[in-house]
């Protein structure tokens, strides 16, 4: 995984992917600048999320869309949208855990805990259960954060029994419509739709030419075989 965070964008859609990770530490400077310094926590809490798709080597494409979701989903917390527009908290619980989900998935794919799609091992059903049990399970840790930012750091939180509920329900619907994605979709830069297990062309080259060698030395018709049993005769009669 160190290899694919050291290894440079390669083509414009990884050079935004790269320019939206800077983005979220430029947005840590701003909004302790401009905000309050809870405010620039709350964005530096997403950081790991923005870092995490390079060393898990994420295609550019869902590696931007999990960049934007959670810095709309900072900066939504940030400029308080959540208590201003009723049905966007529903909105970005639905697409940030689904993401996270996701990410959760490929991470402990490349760890080897869960089968890497497009291998052998790997169902997609397997990998749509798998993605929605992660979503509900961050999901649930989202919720226990924000009690406790409530109980501990501000009370201007909004925490309420119908909230937590709703946030989640919301949350795993959306870690199900993601796990279509790890299921059907290539996310990963190593992914491709064949076995693990089915061996390189050039060993399977090397093998059958291996065999056919064999065949040949075991063929009493091969010539070979004929040096072998002309030439005593041929010593005899010299």
């Amino acid at each position: 995984m160190i290899d694919n965070f050291l290894r440079p964008p390669r083509g414009l859609s990884e050079v935004v992917a790269d320019t939206l990770r800077g983005l979220g530490a430029l947005s840590v400077i701003l909004a302790a600048v401009f905000f309050e310094l809870t405010d620039a926590g709350v964005i530096a809490f997403t950081l790991p999320g923005l870092v995490a798709p390079r060393f898990i080597g994420i295609k550019p494409w869902p590696d931007i869309m999990l960049s934007v979701t959670l810095l709309v989903a900072a900066w939504s917390s940030v400029l308080d949208l959540y208590t201003r527009i009723t049905w966007w908290d529903l909105v970005v619980h639905f697409f940030c855990v689904g993401v996270l989900a996701v990410g959760c998935y490929l991470f402990l794919a490349r760890l080897r805990i869960v089968p890497t799609p497009f291998t052998s091992g790997f169902t997609s059903p397997g990998g749509v259960i798998l993605t929605t049990t992660f979503g509900l399970a961050l999901g649930s840790l989202w919720e226990m954060v924000e009690w406790l930012g409530y109980a501990y750091i501000t009370s201007d939180i909004y925490v309420t029994y119908e909230d937590t509920i709703s946030d989640m329900a919301t949350g795993g619907l959306g870690a199900l419509g993601m796990g279509f994605a790890v299921a059907y979709l290539p996310l990963l830069h190593t992914a491709h739709p064949t076995s693990a297990s089915a061996p390189p062309m050039s060993e399977g080259k090397s093998r059958l030419n291996r065999q056919r060698s064999t065949d040949r030395d075991s063929d009493p018709g091969s010539s070979s075989s004929m040096v072998c049993r002309v030439s005593p005769e041929k010593d005899l009669l010299d």
